[in-house]
């Protein structure tokens, strides 16, 4: 640890250590991070100073009660990424900048009343949404999915199945044509991987999405934009706003969805607790979905928030302006909150998975992802009989994403049977 004049925030300066930043979003993150969380909090605290990519530094919070304060307080840490004191750093092709945008017309960069209104918005156009309709189509959807690889007795679970089957059903629920689905999941894994593709993907959401808006505006549906659009007035939301809402949504909405049932299946698959499950059961599916929102969580990291002046955090000195990462899976397995070592699973949904605060996941957005992943899974349980592993467990390999934590693919095999067709 290096150690340099510095405030404490008393107005004296003195001699105080200043932690040495960690790089972070590597091969560890994807392997390991449970282990390198705890080699984070021996080392830092729960609060850790880190360095994105280019060397841009950042703080990555790991701690509940620090995370919890954190998303309580949007006065002193923002959701404004104006506010932050390294933009005159950040090149134009910096492959994070998609996620973290200097100006940023969602509602993910609103603040106080402008984002309530837009969240209300969001949220009643998805409210709209019947869950047994959505059910319905989900299984429709998973149906045609599995009924393309049931005869052949294996699959990929994650390229031909878990990362198709969400983002057909918001593809659907927003009133886009399907084919445009496979491009859509191009351009999001690209965009969330934060890799060279990042901002070229970006340009191709946007383009499709203001494409949609200015379609649903000239022929209004029953879908989703266009509830967006016939209500959005009366919460003084532009056209232009709502264009980055709907990529807001389709993003968060089919990604860690896609993850959400990857890890599921992932766990059900290699975990003994849940071998009933695989032989037509449906009891355990419930309990590995929560499990996983809390050991395995699909988003793993969030961007973030910015001080608004100089504080304290964890013990650490922040600067106004500074970038707070939150560490979702971080906070969530905290051993001041897990001190038994369980796995707080049946009922227990006290994770950080969806957030927290003001710019949490809205209820009918977590009630969709719920319906698709379940099921998504429960079409698999019931369709694919004696589901195993087609590779050894060790072999399989995470997504390069810094914010999500999914496999790249999950071999199985399984007795083949007969399509059921449309």
């Amino acid at each position: 640890m290096d150690f340099a004049t510095s405030e404490d925030g008393s107005g004296e300066g003195h001699s105080v250590p200043v932690p040495v930043p960690v790089p972070v979003f590597g091969a560890r993150f994807r392997s390991e991070p449970a282990t390198l969380y705890r080699e984070l909090r021996r080392e830092h605290g729960e609060v850790v100073p880190v360095l994105l990519d280019g060397g841009v530094p950042a703080w990555l919070v790991l701690g509940y009660r620090e995370l919890h304060q954190v998303t309580s307080d949007p006065e002193l840490f923002s959701r404004e990424s104006g506010l932050w004191n390294q933009w005159p750093n950040i090149p134009a092709d910096w492959p994070l900048l998609p996620v973290i945008s200097p100006e940023q017309p969602s509602i993910l960069g609103t603040v106080g009343e402008r984002h309530r209104q837009r969240a209300a918005l969001i949220g009643e156009a998805l409210e709209a949404v019947d869950p047994l309709e959505l059910r319905g189509h989900a299984e429709r959807f998973a149906d045609e999915l599995i009924d393309v690889v049931c005869g052949v007795g294996a699959a990929d679970l994650v390229a031909q199945y878990a990362a198709l089957l969400p983002v057909r059903v918001l593809v659907f629920l927003f009133g886009l044509p399907e084919e445009q689905g496979p491009g859509l999941v191009t351009a999001l894994n690209d965009i969330l991987d934060g890799q060279d593709r990042a901002v070229a993907a970006e340009g191709y959401l946007r383009t499709t999405m203001a494409r949609l808006v200015a379609e649903r505006r000239q022929r209004p549906g029953n879908d989703v934009v266009s509830r967006l659009l016939a209500h959005a007035p009366a919460y003084g939301v532009t056209v232009e706003e709502v264009t980055h809402d709907v990529m807001v949504m389709l993003a968060v909405g089919h990604q860690p969805t896609a993850d959400w049932i990857g890890n599921s299946l992932h766990l059900m698959l290699t975990d003994d607790r849940f071998a009933a499950s695989l032989f037509g059961g449906r009891s355990s599916v419930a309990e590995a979905m929560n499990e996983v929102l809390w050991e395995n969580a699909p988003i793993q990291t969030v961007a973030g928030r910015w001080t608004t002046r100089d504080t304290r955090l964890g013990g650490q000195v922040l600067r106004a302006g500074d970038l707070v990462l939150l560490g979702l899976q971080g906070a969530n397995s905290d051993p001041r909150v897990r001190v038994d070592g369980s796995a707080l699973t049946g009922g227990n949904n006290a994770h950080f998975s969806f957030g927290h605060g003001a710019h949490r996941c809205p209820f009918p957005a977590r009630e969709t992802a719920e319906v698709i992943a379940r099921t998504g899974i429960e079409v698999v349980l019931d369709r694919l009989p004696d589901l195993d592993l087609a590779v050894p467990a060790p072999s399989l390999s995470r997504r390069a994403s810094p914010w999500l934590r999914g496999w790249v693919e999950l071999p199985v095999r399984f007795t083949p049977g007969p399509a059921r067709g449309a």
